[in-house]
């Protein structure tokens, strides 16, 4: 008999042991980095093994045995007892490395999905050009811009289905080549069609690529090592977007066009011999594929054992719970456990796209020509926001690994928030008044703050995609919050320009500041620290019936050594 079938018939107290099992044998998870050879392969006791029973578990076996409501082994917060403990590294050297170097694949990827969103700014200044063979009038030049952005939502609606059914890696590699093609389609074009066609292919192929490159990332890294992992392509991202104003600085527009094929072929052949996910290969019935593709990812074959292990036992209580079947997609839908994380990533998803991240990108100029006026050069300075964008982008990744998601995003959103207000105030107070040297600079700041802060709201729907969605549902229902994301993105971009005339930039201001405090206390209230967090561990607390994250049971991670040391004290007391 394991332990689970003896103690366990919660999820909440799954989560307790597991987390106290990793505690407990934390010091020989660090010989396998550090050890000898002989040390690093040294067998852990399993779960269910007589040796295993012997180690001291946090919890109080008779009160397991008859749980109470009112469990006193999750202590509230504050308390100072039993706080969530991160997960120690379960890779070696070696194993760390070649997760990085996945994530470098995917990472050429997604620069390469950058370029095509860039390209319009290069390629219709191009056109407008009277002595250019393919020249446009205004009509054809919003639809050269804007037809990437609707083709998008149908590769995301498709990504769902294909990463399920044939993989994570291999949706990639599929969605490579409509990239490839549209770059070809764009460099050889001989009519406007086939620019328009260029661009569609390119977008349908973005949109392919989005999900399955998050969830890729998520399934394949360690805890401690996931916020960083899955941040990083939005990193990535921009750089391709920088790339390729740089290369149309400098290059007729077909010769940008070759160039972005380049990215596209380094990344297939990088992702060509890299491992599918682990989590896909498990739950497909591929237990020896999966076992490789784990020992290449954490460096030993124990902890790849280990891990395997876990992965087939919660698919076999899933199969149990459902007679033995699949359970279907849309039945799945009603479960508390995936509503709760569905409402919160939607709810984000609105408020993020409300707080202007991304309708700063598309408007950069007219906005801060509003801000500055005359005396600033808006093409300039919307260059250097989204350098500003990139570097806190940047510096946001390193804050995943060391800062809690929760005080991150929460931290993130008061300073947006605020630097929003702050502009709206400021733009108030200034309208109908001649713009000084000061004001150009003030506002200047204000913006740069502004993008700054907001920056941390960027990152945030990977990571939660990745990190917030039970492993049966992970890959499809990805897709369709990625088709959902950008069917609002859009047509919140498309009536920017009525809302700003209709509120002015300061009221845009207004709005955005509003929409950040908002999206703060809905992540503050509902979204659960999940840094250095399994994904079983995010799965198992989904499954509790608290909405709010201050309501939630506690991980009794010292309990052990409290009750060690109240004996120690009853002895000395006595004496």
């Amino acid at each position: 008999m394991t332990l689970s079938e003896s103690h366990y018939t919660t999820p909440e107290d799954r989560w307790t042991a597991d987390a106290t099992y990793r505690q407990e044998n934390e010091s020989r998870q660090q010989e396998f980095q550090t050890g000898s050879p002989l040390a690093q392969y040294q067998k852990l006791p399993e779960k269910g093994s007589t040796e295993a029973e012997k180690l001291p578990l946090s919890y109080d076996e008779k009160q397991m045995a008859s749980p109470k409501k009112d469990d006193q082994l999750f202590r509230p917060e504050g308390s100072g007892k039993g706080q969530l403990e991160e997960v120690v590294s379960v890779s070696t050297t070696r194993g760390v490395f070649h997760q990085l170097l996945l994530t470098s694949a995917v990472l050429l990827l997604a620069a390469g999905c950058g370029m095509p969103i860039g390209y319009s700014a290069v390629l219709l200044p191009q056109l407008y050009d009277a002595n250019e063979s393919l020249t446009i009038d205004i009509e054809m030049g919003s639809w050269i811009a804007s037809v990437h952005s609707l083709a998008t939502p149908i590769g995301s609606f498709a990504s769902g289905p294909i990463m399920d059914r044939w993989g994570r890696r291999p949706a990639l590699l599929m969605a490579i080549v409509p990239l490839f093609t549209g770059w070809v389609l764009l460099a050889t074009a001989s009519s406007h069609f086939l620019l328009l066609l260029g661009r569609v292919v390119a977008g349908i192929s973005v949109g392919l690529i989005a999900a399955p490159a998050q969830i890729l990332l998520a399934e394949i890294a360690e805890p401690r090592l996931r916020g960083v992992l899955i941040g990083a392509p939005f990193v990535s991202y921009s750089l391709g977007i920088l790339l390729v104003y740089a290369l149309g600085s400098q290059l007729h527009w077909r010769a940008v066009a070759w160039g972005g094929t380049v990215l596209p072929l380094l990344s297939f052949v990088a992702l060509f011999f890299a491992p599918e996910s682990p989590v896909w290969l498990a739950r497909n019935g591929q237990p020896e594929r999966a076992s490789d593709a784990l020992t290449w990812l954490r460096g030993c074959p124990i902890q790849a054992k280990q891990e395997l292990h876990k992965l087939t036992e919660r698919f076999e209580e899933e199969r149990q719970q459902n007679n033995g079947r699949r359970q279907r997609f849309w039945h799945s839908l009603g479960e508390l456990s995936i509503i709760k994380p569905l409402v919160i990533i939607n709810g984000f998803h609105v408020l993020q796209i409300l707080s202007g991240t991304y309708l700063v990108v598309f408007y950069a100029v007219d906005i801060i020509s509003d801000l500055g006026g005359s005396e600033i050069n808006s093409i300039q300075a919307a260059v250097l926001t989204a350098i500003v964008r990139l570097a806190f982008t940047f510096l946001y990744c390193f804050l995943l690994l060391a800062m809690p998601r929760r005080m991150m995003v929460t931290l993130s959103g008061l300073g947006s928030g605020i630097s929003s207000i702050a502009i709206a105030v400021f733009m108030y107070v200034r309208a109908g008044e001649p713009k000084t040297t000061l004001d150009t600079y003030i506002a200047a700041a204000l913006i740069l703050v502004y993008i700054g802060a907001n920056t941390g709201f960027l990152t945030m729907p990977g990571i939660m995609i990745g990190e917030l969605l039970p492993a049966k549902i992970r890959g499809q229902i990805a897709g369709y919050l990625f088709t959902i994301f950008n069917l609002l993105l859009f047509g919140v971009a498309k009536g920017f320009p009525y809302a700003k005339a209709a509120l002015k930039t300061q009221g845009l201001f207004l709005v955005f500041g509003c929409a950040s405090f908002g999206a703060s206390l809905l992540l503050f209230l509902l979204l659960p620290e999940t840094k250095g967090r399994t994904l079983h561990d995010i799965e198992d607390y989904f499954q509790q019936r608290n909405w709010l994250w201050m309501s939630r049971k506690r991980v009794a991670s010292v309990r052990a050594k409290d009750d060690g040391q109240e004996e120690e004290d009853q002895r000395l007391s006595k004496t």
